[in-house]
């Protein structure tokens, strides 16, 4: 159902352009999660590293680069942390940039991106269905908010649940949709998608729509509740001193 086609090749012009080198640099956003429309943008997400000069010295670089722009007739949105930033977000329980790093989706990788995706196991973390369960509230609450309400918030209510339940029971973070239903089964998964791509005309809900969604978000919310306290995943990430070995290595260049 992929309606549009990756052109690689552009999206690495559009990194090259990057003011600091980069350890990786992947696609986020709709083409992760399966079900991106002709005219979506491109979310590009990544690390970049800043010179020692500006991480030791009085005039702090940038923690984070933020770029929007249409490049080669693709609407592009690049956002990248520097490293240090980008390993603590790992270990505070955030399933963005795990979903980030671990994306299929590479535009740029580098030796260091293969150490950083090895150590990311040792960040998962039971408590990281506080995320996807948070992100889950806002994106119902975006969905209610329009009348009528549009297909797009709520196929990131259920990408987002499905993931956090996925990652409770299996310890792996998976962002497509589309996947992740071929263990769910959501009947309607595949037809909200086909909504969505088809455009704003097709992509409202009616009330009785609105009514049997209400009641799958409740359940769905219930059972990744239910899998956060049978998880077997850890309560503490244990990845500290791995990330901080490869911090110091790239920072130094050992």
């Amino acid at each position: 159902m992929n309606a549009q086609t990756i052109d690689y090749a552009k999206l690495q012009k559009h990194v090259d352009a990057h003011p600091y080198p980069l350890v990786f640099a992947t696609i986020s956003g709709a083409h992760l999660y399966g079900f991106p429309s002709a005219d979506s943008d491109f979310d590009l997400r990544g690390v970049h590293l800043l010179p020692l000069e500006q991480v030791v010295g009085l005039d702090p670089g940038e923690e984070t680069v933020e770029k929007e722009c249409i490049h080669d007739g693709l609407e592009m949105d690049l956002v990248t942390h520097d490293a240090k930033k980008f390993f603590g977000l790992m270990l505070k329980k955030n399933g963005y940039v795990l979903e980030q790093l671990l994306s299929p989706l590479v535009v740029q990788t580098t030796p260091e991106h293969e150490e950083l995706k090895a150590i990311a196991k040792d960040c998962i973390t039971k408590f990281h269905a506080h995320h996807y369960l948070g992100f889950a509230a806002t994106q119902w609450k975006l969905f209610r908010k329009e009348d009528p309400p549009k297909v797009k918030p709520l196929l990131y209510v259920y990408r987002v649940l499905l993931t956090g339940i996925h990652l409770m029971q299996t310890g792996e973070v998976e962002a497509n949709l589309l996947t992740l239903n071929e263990t769910a089964k959501l009947p309607y998964i595949g037809e909200l998608v086909e909504r969505k791509l088809a455009g704003p005309e097709k992509g409202r809900l009616d009330a009785a729509d609105l009514e049997f969604h209400e009641q799958e978000y409740e359940r769905l919310v219930a059972d990744l509740e239910v899998a956060m306290e049978k998880s077997t995943l850890p309560e503490q990430a244990t990845g500290k001193a791995k990330l901080n070995e490869l911090l110091v290595k790239l920072r130094v260049g050992n």
